[in-house]
């Protein structure tokens, strides 16, 4: 017999006597060790939540699924069964700050973060030099008010023959219509600096010391057709004071966005994000 295969199950579905009894049994019935649950129970909407990562003696992942797929009908239960070995493919997206695309680069490289980054899209070229160096496919699409539909059908190509997981917007300063955010729901996280909706429009750090902020955030959530607004995933938030200047708040700004975005992304590619309506329950 080879060695024990680690896998992660999350599942989510009405509250109901005996889920946790059922995949006990499943668990026990395939002879494995559990590492590590969590759970939850939203008495307020009677959902319930899991997150079982465990080892078994049989890798055979299609087997598992076949049947766990019998525990999950009864239950209602929305599911996912995957390998931890399986990392997620990722594509990145960036403008020109460069901070949150750097941040991610670096923390794959380094094993950091369970992801393959397959490629990186930007309307610019000037990160190009830096992903090349980490031998990552760049791909340059500019985008116009005129040629934003050309620009989406040219990344939705990208992402189909990359075969992508996630897309993550690191700091990527384009309005995506609402056809794509709907295909990709779910699939996309974005980052803002979580002054939203206070400070809009340009050099919201500027706004931000004119009025003498006391906090400097980050929010990473999904992305949806409402601007910003979509389910909520991570935050960051740092202390600052009078002292601090708009560049100095910018820096910080950069810090909070870096960390928020890192934790998003960690946390849905290792299943611990469940989105219920415009919320989110993680499993941390």
């Amino acid at each position: 017999m080879g060695a024990p295969v680690e896998h992660v199950l999350t599942l989510d579905c009405p509250e109901a006597p005996g889920i946790v009894l059922a995949v006990s049994r499943f668990l026990v019935e395939q002879g494995s060790d559990i590492i590590d649950n969590q759970q939850f129970g939203d008495r307020r909407d009677g959902h319930f939540f899991m997150r079982v990562h465990f080892a078994t003696p049989d890798g055979d992942t299609e087997a598992l699924r076949r049947e766990f797929a019998a525990v999950a009908a009864p239950l209602a239960m929305r599911w996912h069964l995957e390998p931890v070995s399986n990392r997620p493919r990722v594509l990145i997206m960036v403008s020109r700050y460069g901070h949150c695309l750097n941040d991610l680069l670096f923390r794959a490289r380094s094993g950091d973060l369970p992801i393959d980054v397959v490629g990186v899209v930007s309307n610019h070229r000037d990160h190009e030099t830096l992903v090349a160096w980490h031998d990552i496919p760049f791909f340059h699409v500019p985008v116009s008010a005129g040629t934003k539909t050309e620009a989406e059908a040219q990344l939705l190509e990208v992402i189909g023959s990359l075969d992508v997981d996630l897309v993550v917007l690191a700091r990527y300063m384009q309005v995506l219509s609402d056809d794509l955010c709907n295909r990709l729901a779910g699939r996309m996280i974005n980052i803002h600096h979580s002054f939203l909706p206070s400070f809009k429009g340009a050099k919201p750090y500027h706004q931000a010391h004119d009025r003498g902020v006391k906090l400097v955030g980050a929010t990473a959530h999904y992305v949806t057709a409402d601007l910003d607004e979509g389910p909520i995933i991570a935050q960051e938030v740092i202390d600052v004071d009078h002292s601090h200047t708009p560049d100095d708040l910018a820096a910080i700004g950069r810090d909070a966005e870096s960390a928020a975005l890192a934790r998003a992304v960690r946390w849905h590619c290792e299943g611990r994000v469940f989105v219920q309506g415009r919320r989110t329950v993680v499993l941390r």
